[in-house]
């Protein structure tokens, strides 16, 4: 199995109260980057520090990166969009970060992402992948291509308490500023990733339209932003099967319609209980708290743990390991 993990950036990410993402707004921008060397080497390299939410909750990188180590998965990090360099060998689909969702376009070159996008998918020549993202405003962006395409379902947040009101203000300017009502784009995903999206949504769509041509066995790993790019794939016409894999924290989410969607969408829906809640470190009081429910890849590589029979407690102990290696060469 190899993890494509899709990383860029949105100017979306910069409105206040969106995101969780880096310890403050001078290493917002910085956390995509990070995440690829974290999840490729286990530390950062080119990025200034770890990712941690403001509170102090580690990036979700460092799950999959302990998940890496326990079962040996291959990886690929696709850039789309990154505003700072990764040491993470990068296939590059495009240089140009995402606009501000309330621009007249999101995303100008969403055309020609999705087809680079594309040819990638078609030339991985692994069997089975998961799609795993890091760009911060993430949800922001899928709740306004959701709502393009006309479908009604929510998103979660990386944040304890979901800004569902700033989201929704967000997502209605940017509709009016794109000249679209709700909807308008059914039938049609590259208008709703052009007006509403962002350059990493754009990347995941096409990897995953990509791969199913080639038959390659796909699986979106993440939450409510792999919801959009289902809802992509299918309005693309795609009927081929594919999965969800994401975390219980996601499902547990009472502002994200995971089963309905997951439902309506035709995606087969996997859901992982890592146990964080059983263990008393550090690392995991966040996540406990409701902060950082996916991203990275996480619910699709515990999912994985799961399958070749990694006991929890196992990736529990080894999060814990790489927490405190993370900590030690950063200093947090």
């Amino acid at each position: 199995m190899r993890l494509l993990l899709v990383v860029g950036t949105t100017r979306t990410a910069g409105i206040d109260g969106l995101s969780a993402a880096g310890s403050d707004r001078a290493m917002l921008h910085h956390t995509p980057a990070a995440d690829a060397e974290l999840v490729e080497y286990g530390t950062t390299v080119f990025a200034p520090e770890v990712p941690v939410s403001p509170s102090g909750c580690p990036t979700p990188a460092v799950v999959t990166r302990s998940v890496r180590e326990l079962t040996g998965f291959r990886t690929l990090t696709v850039g789309a969009g990154l505003v700072t360099q990764t040491a993470a060998p990068t296939v590059t689909v495009t240089e140009q970060p995402g606009r501000d969702v309330r621009d007249r376009a999101a995303v100008p070159a969403a055309a020609d992402i999705f087809e680079t996008a594309r040819s990638v998918g078609r030339g991985i020549p692994d069997a089975e992948v998961f799609v795993g993202e890091s760009i911060p405003g993430g949800t922001t962006t899928a709740l306004g291509v959701l709502k393009a395409l006309g479908e009604p379902y929510s998103v979660s947040s990386s944040l304890p308490e979901n800004p569902r009101s700033l989201k929704r203000k967000v997502v209605s300017a940017g509709l009016s500023e794109s000249g679209l009502e709700e909807g308008d784009a059914a039938g049609e995903p590259l208008r709703a990733l052009r007006a509403m999206g962002d350059p990493v949504l754009a990347a995941v769509a096409g990897l995953v339209v990509g791969g199913l041509e080639s038959d390659t066995d796909v699986t979106l790993a993440g939450g409510t932003q792999m919801i959009a790019a289902g809802a992509l794939v299918r309005h693309f016409g795609v009927e081929d099967a594919l999965g969800v894999a994401t975390t219980s924290f996601v499902e547990a989410d009472p502002t994200a319609n995971l089963q309905e969607a997951t439902n309506a969408l035709d995606l087969a829906r996997t859901v992982t209980d890592p146990g964080f809640e059983q263990s008393e470190h550090v690392a995991f009081r966040g996540y406990c708290r409701g902060e950082a429910k996916e991203g990275v890849g996480m619910g699709g590589t515990l999912a994985l743990a799961g399958r070749q029979g990694v006991p929890m407690k196992a990736v529990r102990d080894r999060i814990a390991d790489t927490y405190e290696a993370v900590i030690e060469t950063d200093g947090i």
